[in-house]
């Protein structure tokens, strides 16, 4: 018989609980905090849940949930809060530590019974769901440790590296014909990364693909990735298209972020492209991941990337930063457009000034 630990300062709620429950379980009882826990650390193994009221002299059940977290027992034990309280801020702050279910007073036998049957079902699939999960884990850790330490992978993984070389090179030329023609650039700096193994390995886990060089190959497109920055948004369309219009070069797709923005404000323009690397045997085609954005929404979207991977942010806070974020990248969208007016106006002043000057050396 499981073994249930019932933890009430008052006598008769102990009782009435163990006359309910002893012929399904071996029920054990804790009159305080202090009394429940020297419990817990005897037979932490073998009790299946705690029944725990929360107000009790000396160390309440609050007090109880907070030293069990500490020791790591609320992971491991099933916690039922048995209480006339219905307040919700205190029912929240229960949730938060761990508990799983309440049983209000005054009790009711069919009630009780099943709360408990269905917690410990409920808590044991939980369980039983970790353990294969974990188990899968360490199978996909070895299948990548074995992966990692192929030839073939890191021979793919220079195969990207080409890749990202072609394109950069084909930007840099692009960017001094500018630079020769138009006395300007038409982007400010590249950004350019190959993804690490253990991002790989995670991504075709997330996706349910298998870990192996073919379910990279035919399902990741953004293995090898370059980010392209620009001053203005015309730069970045004139780029791209210069990029694409290249016949060596296949656009696979397209996600225009800067016509139709993210809900969250982001804009960027997204290619996938099939870009040729020169081996010594062979001439082959290798997808790149690129992006065209403006310097300012590269500063917002670093910002934007903290708060998406950052842990346990107070949700108040995060939907507060992602307000703020969304109000910015608008903003940056009439900068950057404003921006551009400027430029062309003072391009237009240039030359009206070059033409002026040609004129009177002509005379």
């Amino acid at each position: 018989m499981q073994r249930i630990l019932v933890v009430d300062d008052v006598e008769i709620n102990r009782e009435l609980l163990r006359n309910m429950l002893e012929e399904d379980y071996i029920v054990e009882m804790a009159e305080d905090g202090v009394q429940a826990i020297h419990s817990l650390a005897k037979h932490c193994e073998g009790i299946a849940a705690v029944l725990l009221d929360l107000q009790m002299p000396g160390m309440n059940g609050f007090a109880v949930m907070e030293e069990m977290c500490l020791r790591g027992w609320m992971k491991r034990i099933p916690v039922l809060v048995i209480s006339g309280e219905y307040a919700i801020e205190v029912e929240n702050r229960c949730f938060e530590l761990g508990v799983c279910d309440f049983i209000h007073k005054p009790f009711e036998d069919s009630i009780v019974r099943n709360r408990i049957r269905n917690t410990l079902e409920l808590f044991s699939r939980r369980n039983q769901l970790e353990r294969k999960v974990k188990e899968q884990e360490e199978i996909i850790r070895i299948q990548a440790e074995k992966l990692r330490e192929e030839h073939s992978f890191n021979r793919l993984m220079m195969e990207y590296r080409s890749a990202i070389r072609e394109v950069e090179t084909k930007l840099q030329v692009l960017n001094e014909e500018f630079s020769q023609e138009y006395n300007r650039n038409p982007f400010e700096y590249i950004k350019s990364r190959l993804k690490s193994p253990d991002s790989i390995f995670e991504k075709l886990r997330r996706k349910g693909y298998p870990l192996t060089l073919e379910a990279i190959k035919e399902n990741l497109t953004d293995v090898a990735g370059v980010r392209v920055i620009c001053s203005f948004p015309d730069d970045i369309y004139r780029l791209a298209d210069l990029l694409t219009e290249q016949d060596d070069i296949i656009l696979i797709e397209a996600k225009d972020y800067i016509e139709h923005p993210k809900a969250n404000g982001y804009r960027s323009l997204h290619y996938i492209l099939d870009v040729p690397i020169f081996l010594s045997h062979e001439k082959k085609y290798m997808s790149v991941e690129v992006q065209f954005r403006t310097i300012a929404m590269d500063f917002w979207a670093s910002l934007e990337h903290k708060l998406r991977y950052k842990k346990n942010w107070d949700r108040a806070d995060a939907d507060e930063i992602v307000a703020q974020l969304k109000s910015c990248a608008d903003s940056i969208e009439d900068l950057d457009y404003q921006m551009q007016t400027i430029r062309d106006k003072i391009d237009r002043c240039s030359q009206g000034l070059r033409k002026e000057n040609n004129r009177y050396e002509n005379k």
